[in-house]
C-alpha cells in the first residue's frame, strides 16, 4: 500500500487505518460520530494527499478542458474554481473533478484518489487530439503533493494564523497561491463537508512543518484529527456525490442530479453532449434521490429500494445513521416516476420492507 507523508502521524494518534485507493488511510480516531460533530461545530483536518493532481498549461488548455468536461471552463476567472465531470463517451462518468484557473493558459485539475491513473489516461488521449505533449502541457504531478482539508466553522480562523494575508473571509470555490507557515501553497475553498473550510495543496518536502504549524495554530480551537468515516457521513448528509457509489462509468450526469454542471452552451462540443441533451430533453429512466427513514433503521450501500408492494424499483448507493439528524438516511437511484420528492418507498432490509420517505437534498 502506498503512504502519504502524514501516515506516521495517524499511526501515532491511534488511528483505525485500512487501504483506501490503494493508500494506508486513517478511517477513524475518537469515532466517527464525534469526528463529524467536531466538523459541524468546530474545527478538524482530513489527510486527502491521496487526491490527485494534473496540470493542464498552454494555448490548448481551455479547448482540451471544454471538450473532456460538463461544465463551462469559459466562465472562470483566475482564481476562480468549479465543479465539473469528464463523460466517458458512453453516457457513463470518468471521474468527477474541480477545475482551478490560474490563467487562460494554465489550469490544475484535483481528481479522484482511486481514478488518477484512469483520469490521466484518459486526458492524455484527449490531449493528443490537441497537440499536447506529456511534460509539457499536461503534467500528474499527484505523487508530488500533499493535501490537508482544514473543515468547519472555526477552520478559517485556525487557517488564517498561519497565513499574513487575509484569508478567513475568501470566497467559497475561490483560491489563491500565498504562503502558509512560510511556504508556498494553493489555498482553496471547496470543501466536502459542507461546513466551511479550506484545502492546504502542499509541495510534499514542507508537509512535515506545516503539519506541526497547524497544530500550533488549532490547539486554542480544539482542532481535531478527522478519518475518511467521517469524511463519508459529513458528505452524505449535504448530499455531495462519492465517485464509486453514486456515479462511475454507468451513470450519467442527467440521472445524478447533475444537469447544473452540464452545459449546452453555443461552441462547446464536449464528449456525449448529443446524448446527454437527449436525456435532458427526454428525461432518463432512473433518477438519483435522497431518502430519509421513516421506519427505524438504516439504508446501506446496495440495499434494494422497493415499491410499498415490493416492486423492486431501485437501490441505496450510500446510507448512514445521521450523526445530526439522528435518523437514517440515504441516497438511490430509484425509477423516474418514484423520484418526487415526498413519495414513500420501502428499503428492503434483512427481508422487511421499511418505508422511507423522498426528500430534497441537502439533508441537512
Amino acid at each position: 500500500m502506498k503512504t502519504t507523508v502524514f501516515t506516521k502521524y495517524h499511526i501515532a494518534n491511534g488511528a483505525k487505518m485500512a487501504e483506501f485507493a490503494g493508500y494506508n488511510m486513517p478511517i477513524e480516531f475518537s469515532g466517527i460520530n464525534d469526528e463529524h460533530m467536531t466538523v459541524r461545530n468546530g474545527a478538524g483536518v482530513f489527510d486527502v494527499s491521496h487526491m490527485g493532481e494534473i496540470w493542464v498549461k498552454g494555448e490548448h488548455a481551455t479547448a482540451l478542458l471544454q471538450k473532456i468536461g460538463t461544465n463551462d471552463v469559459t466562465k472562470l476567472y483566475d482564481g476562480k474554481a468549479q465543479y465539473s465531470c469528464m463523460p466517458n463517451g458512453r453516457g457513463g462518468i470518468v471521474d468527477d473533478i474541480i477545475i482551478y484557473r490560474y490563467s487562460e493558459q494554465k489550469y490544475l485539475i484535483c481528481v479522484n484518489a482511486a481514478n488518477i491513473e484512469k483520469d490521466w489516461a484518459h486526458i492524455l488521449e484527449q490531449g493528443k487530439a490537441f497537440g499536447m505533449r506529456e511534460g509539457v502541457e499536461l503534467e500528474n504531478a499527484s505523487d508530488r503533493i500533499s493535501q490537508l482539508a482544514i473543515q468547519g466553522p472555526l477552520a478559517m480562523k485556525i487557517v488564517q494564523k498561519m497565513c499574513e494575508e487575509e484569508v478567513e473571509n475568501m470566497e467559497y470555490y475561490t483560491f489563491r497561491q500565498l504562503q502558509c507557515a512560510g511556504c508556498e501553497v494553493i489555498l482553496s475553498m471547496t470543501g466536502y463537508t459542507g461546513s466551511g473550510g479550506c484545502e492546504i495543496y502542499m509541495h510534499n518536502e514542507d508537509a512535515d512543518h506545516i503539519w506541526e504549524e497547524l497544530w500550533k495554530a488549532g490547539e486554542e480551537y480544539g482542532l481535531k484529527n478527522i478519518g475518511l468515516g467521517a469524511r463519508d457521513t459529513l458528505r452524505l448528509e449535504k448530499g455531495f456525490c462519492l465517485y464509486g457509489d453514486e456515479i462511475d462509468d454507468t451513470t450519467s450526469p442527467i440521472e445524478a442530479g447533475l444537469g447544473w454542471i452540464t452545459k449546452f452552451v453555443e461552441g462547446k462540443d464536449f464528449i456525449d453532449r448529443e446524448l446527454l441533451a437527449e436525456q435532458k430533453a427526454n428525461g432518463v429512466e432512473r433518477k438519483l434521490v435522497g431518502l430519509k427513514m421513516i421506519d427505524r433503521g438504516i439504508p446501506r450501500h446496495e440495499y434494494q429500494v422497493a415499491d410499498l408492494d415490493g416492486n423492486i424499483i431501485g437501490h441505496i448507493t450510500s446510507g448512514t445513521m445521521s450523526p445530526c439528524l439522528k435518523v437514517g438516511i440515504g441516497m438511490a437511484y430509484v425509477k423516474t416516476e418514484f423520484a418526487k420528492v415526498g413519495t414513500v418507498v420501502a428499503v428492503i432490509v434483512r427481508g422487511r420492507l421499511l418505508k422511507a420517505e423522498v426528500v430534497k437534498l441537502p439533508f441537512v
